[in-house]
């Protein structure tokens, strides 16, 4: 795919997550009052790094412009930091975190929704709100691997850094239920102590399994196998 029309479909996704932000920000619910804010809940922090990828894609794309046809080195040099970084960002947060909230949420919510969203939410959060959140990401993140390709780290590495962003959210969850003694999801409070560590070492299993579809994805889709 050109350049220019990349350009354009990732601006416009750009503006569509900085969008949804501010509209969630916007909404007076009791749960952003509370420890934590809306940085307890993964669905925004995801929100937070699918705009901060898609703002890396942007700047890339617009240095890429300002630097074609330059004979600089250090611009290269400083464009190929940026593309590593891109590349890092979309493989270790934007593609396992983002996947991984689109198919667990939607998974229990068609369980029981109460687990993961009560329906007192739709009092507060709109239908378009709730799958610009936690729907349209997943084509977003499909539509930005198919458009450009990434270079993905080391395995070894790529699993540590994402086994300690599913770790560090777990803590942060354990951490909030210790200070305000009330899980951020419903779903928690109905599992016993031993089915929890379970439940939390599945998550982090299952978050890894993301990954590697993510890596095995990218090179069946730009043959790089080969």
């Amino acid at each position: 795919m050109a350049l220019v029309p990349c350009q354009v479909l990732r601006a416009a996704i750009l503006l569509s997550y900085c969008s949804i932000l501010c509209n969630y920000k916007a909404i007076d619910m009791p749960a952003h009052q509370t420890y934590g804010g809306s940085w307890k809940f993964l669905t925004f922090i995801d929100l937070v790094i699918q705009a901060v990828f898609f703002g890396i894609c942007v700047l890339t794309d617009l240095s890429s412009l300002l630097t074609k046809g330059n004979d600089s080195q250090e611009q290269e040099r400083q464009l190929k930091k940026l593309i590593a970084l891109r590349d890092w960002v979309m493989a270790v947060l934007a593609f396992p975190v983002g996947v991984f909230v689109v198919t667990m949420f939607w998974s229990i919510y068609i369980y029981d929704r109460e687990l993961v969203y009560p329906k007192l939410l739709d009092n507060f959060i709109p239908a378009w709100l709730n799958h610009g959140m936690h729907t349209t990401v997943l084509p977003f993140v499909l539509i930005e691997m198919r458009t450009t390709h990434h270079q993905y780290p080391s395995r070894s590495c790529g699993l540590a850094a994402v086994c300690t962003f599913a770790v560090g959210y777990i803590l942060w969850v354990c951490w909030i239920h210790h200070v305000t003694g009330v899980w951020v999801y419903p779903l928690l409070e109905h599992l016993s102590q031993g089915v929890k560590i379970i439940f939390f070492a599945a998550v982090t299993i299952i978050i890894n399994i993301f990954y590697l579809v993510g890596e095995v994805l990218n090179n069946y889709i730009w043959d790089t196998q080969k």
